[in-house]
């Protein structure tokens, strides 16, 4: 090996730039922008010419866009709002990815940054390199088997996802100010965003750009086909506000093309988007069972800072009173799921939060055309739990009965405090409306004739009030929906 090789010591970069000062939310991020299109298309054209066969001159390398706020004060701000301040003086910092596909995410946080604080906001180059592969993001020229092969590793001549700076560390509170005492100003990392926005096109198959703000979460391919025609449904109504349905695969319908193109091939996690035009519209995931799934989905549909998730699922009725059918609105979640418990120790309590359990109730009550009492008795309010074993029943189940018992539960499933807890972990107001498919406590199982009309019943109307709830949500004061109730003691200042 030649240690001489100008790869090993030359160190290719874009020009350097200055730091710029804003106080004007629109222009920080047209510089935003400009950093990020200037060091991606750098890193494009480079690996372009080595790809196409050009030598190497050596190491090339950029940087990814930085946002910082310097403030001197511990003057009181409005804190009534969950976000958008910071809560001492001191320097705060975050590197940033994928402006554009955030434009509207940065000029609310900038803007209220610098209208709550009255000192501008700094936009430069970061010392984090962009890893090649999220630069290159949608280039059809790096798929299997036409990447160039040589001598050389691609680590050599470029920078690669690097896992140990890629964690939840912030969002877990474990983050520590930098050896300048310089402390994050997002919840997460450009590096973080990157690895969830490719981690999210791939189970999903679709382009994080279709996410929406308002998502829901099922365990059933069933919704899935519902949702197709409410949402066809829902672009002839001109009134409607949706503009699109994007399908797996990016397949998009509108009003003028109202035709549906369904992948040949579905990914891991279906997908669906009904779309707005300001992102406000309806996305739901059809997660498939088990907490590891819930966790996977969740894990990395929070970088895309979505104003709700809920989960609409089937789940195990575990009392008397409850019939095939009914609702389970939670309350409290039984984490036996397992997956979190080092993210999120089990001791920590997962509230329900009020704004999200009023505008469930009141799309229940809609939908199903009762109230009060009557409501009563095809919905209950109560725990959750959520175990990570599908056939829990097949075991010596003395002591998770008990357990059920205990903590006053009232229904059983696998995802739903997983999701929950994620939430929780991730500042994203989260729900849960279960529909009660069996009873194994009480010897009703599902069998084929009886789960079958149960599905044709049952699911177009829980779908029906999922998206009734979320309608409302969308209609919510962000400042109502974002409580403080998500907040811990140190947060950063960006949703």
């Amino acid at each position: 090996m030649n240690y001489n090789d100008p790869i090993y010591t030359n160190l290719i970069e874009p020009a350097p730039k200055a730091p710029q000062s804003f106080d004007n939310a629109i222009e920080a991020v047209a510089a935003i922008e400009m950093l990020y299109i200037e060091a991606t298309n750098f890193l494009r054209k480079c690996f372009g010419d080595y790809h196409a066969g050009k030598s190497p001159e050596g190491h090339y390398r950029a940087y990814y866009p930085q946002l910082s706020i310097t403030t001197f004060t511990y003057t009181q701000v409005d804190t009534r709002l969950a976000f958008g301040h910071v809560g001492e003086p001191g320097t705060y910092t975050t590197t940033l990815t994928r402006p554009q596909l955030f434009h509207n995410y940065l000029l609310q946080q900038i803007k209220l940054l610098i209208d709550n604080h009255q000192v501008p906001v700094t936009v430069s180059v970061s010392d984090v390199p962009i890893p090649l592969h999220f630069a290159i993001t949608n280039e059809l020229r790096l798929t299997a088997g036409k990447i160039r092969k040589d001598a050389r590793s691609l680590r050599d001549i470029f920078d690669v996802p690097d896992l140990k700076t890629t964690n939840d560390d912030i969002s877990n509170g474990d983050a520590t100010n930098d050896a300048n005492g310089i402390r994050p100003l997002a919840p997460f990392t450009a590096q973080r965003v990157d690895y969830s926005l490719a981690r999210l096109a791939h189970y999903t198959a679709t382009d994080p750009v279709h996410f929406q703000n308002h998502i829901l979460f099922t365990n059933y391919g069933f919704y899935m086909d519902e949702f197709v025609n409410f949402a066809l449904d829902a672009l002839k109504d001109t009134n409607s506000g949706y503009t699109s349905f994007v399908a797996s695969g990016n397949h998009i319908t509108t009003l003028e093309n109202l035709v549906l193109t369904k992948t040949n091939k579905q990914p891991q996690m279906p997908t669906y988007h009904l779309t707005r035009a300001d992102g406000s519209g309806i996305t739901l995931v059809n997660i498939g069972v088990g907490p590891s799934n819930a966790k996977t989905a969740t894990d990395h549909i929070a970088v895309m800072r979505p104003h709700a998730w809920l989960m609409l699922g089937h789940c195990a009725g575990l009392r008397n009173s409850q019939s095939l059918g009914d609702y389970v609105l939670a309350h409290a979640y039984l984490r036996e799921d397992s997956v979190l418990d080092e993210d999120l120790p089990v001791w920590i309590p997962v509230p329900a939060l009020a704004e999200i359990q009023i505008t469930l109730e009141d799309a229940v009550a809609q939908i199903t055309k009762l109230k009060g009492y009557a409501l009563k008795k095809i919905m209950r309010t109560g725990t959750v739990a959520s175990v990570d074993n599908r056939n829990w029943e097949l075991r010596e189940h003395t002591g998770p009965v008990q357990r059920l018992s205990q903590s006053r539960a009232i229904a059983l499933d696998m995802e739903s405090a997983t999701i929950a807890a994620n939430g929780f972990r991730f500042r994203v107001p989260y729900g849960t409306l279960l529909c009660v498919s069996d009873k194994p406590l009480h010897g009703e199982l599902k069998l084929p004739g009886m789960a079958s009309e149960f599905y044709r019943t049952q699911v177009t109307s829980h779908l029906k009030i999922g998206i009734k709830a979320m309608e409302a949500l969308r209609e919510m004061p962000l400042e109502r929906l974002h409580s403080r109730k998500l907040r811990s003691f140190d947060e950063t200042a960006f949703l």
